[in-house]
Order: C-alpha cells, then structure tokens, then sequence
C-alpha cells in the first residue's frame, strides 16, 4: 500500500477527536465486516436441538428461560445461543406435553422437569447435549477464534480512525499492513 490509506481514502483529517473522519462509514464498514463473520460463526440449530437442550438444563435444575439461552450460550462457548422466539415457545411445547412445569414467582416463571420429563431427559441422557455436538463441531479456529480476531481488531482500528492522533494513525497502519503480509506468508507456508 503507497501511503496511509485513511489519509488517502478520508482526506486530510481536521482537529483531534475525529472530526472530518467519514465514521459512519468506518462504522458502517465494521458492521459489514462483523456481518460477514457472523454469518459464518452464528449456527443454526434445528427445534429438536433446543428441546433435547432444554430438556438438559432443566434436568441438573430448575431454571427461567432467560437462564436457559444463556446457559447454553456458556455451555456452546458463544457459538450456539438461541433465541427467545425458539426457547419460549419450546418450554411452552414442554408443558403442554406435561414434560414441564411452570411456577410464577415475582413476576417470572421458573421452569421445572415433572416426572415424565425427568424420564425423557435421563433417556435422553446417553446422547451428547446439542451444545457439545456445537461446540465440538466449532471448535475448529476457522470458525471461532478466527472471526472473533478478525471483528477485535476491526473494532480497535475503528476506534484509532474516530480518537486517534494523526501519528496513531500512521502507526496503526503500519502494524495494520505488517499484520496482513504475516498473515500472507502463514497461508504461503507448507
């Protein structure tokens, strides 16, 4: 690359704290980029996979839906965290089928497996959870660690282009434009 490219894509930069960057484009940009990586990293896990993870959790303990998507988002180390719109309707599902109970108590519902549910999930019990099958099957840094780097940095580098000095620019470059032929020259090993 000839020259910093934030000077040569944004122009020259007036006072100190940003002002005449473009940084809704950076942060436009950023959000492209996450988009990108999230695509790859964010997976989708069928309906049977959030019951038999419900049906888990609620068989170590009782638990409100909220603790439930996150636990599984610890458990599946962030690759798997469902939504509300398939946790809650699936604990509805549960008590329906007379698997789940629900207790209110200040105002939220605490879930709890009844007998027949504690029966399916100890059946169930021999089988791996959905969050080891995704986490095992995340577990390759192409699809974890990889992104992850990749949407830290574009993030720090964003924050230089909107607070930086103009000579925290020029390094940031520099190690910005080391760090990607490093990164050339991994690939171009055997």
């Amino acid at each position: 690359m000839s020259g910093s490219f934030l000077g040569d894509a944004f122009g020259p930069r007036k006072g100190g704290t940003g002002q005449g960057w473009p940084t809704a484009g950076i942060m436009e940009a950023m959000e492209q980029l996450r988009g990108a990586f999230e695509q790859k990293v964010a997976p989708r896990m069928g309906r049977g996979d959030v019951r038999t993870a419900v049906l888990g959790l609620l068989a170590e303990q009782p638990m409100h839906g909220y603790q439930i998507i996150q636990e599984i988002g610890e458990r599946s180390d962030g690759a798997w965290k469902p939504s509300p719109g398939s946790v809650y309707p699936t604990l509805q599902l549960l008590t329906d089928e007379g698997l789940v109970s629900a207790e209110e108590s200040n105002g939220r519902k605490t879930y709890s497996l009844t007998e027949e549910g504690r029966q399916v999930a100890d059946a169930a019990g021999d089988r791996s959870a959905p969050w080891e099958a995704s986490s095992g099957a995340r577990e390759n840094t192409r699809v974890t660690a990889l992104p992850k780097a990749g949407i830290d940095l574009a993030q720090a580098a964003a924050q230089v282009g909107r607070s930086g000095t103009p000579e925290q620019v020029k390094e940031t470059v520099a190690v910005l434009d080391e760090a990607r032929r490093k990164l050339y020259s991994i690939l171009a090993q055997d």
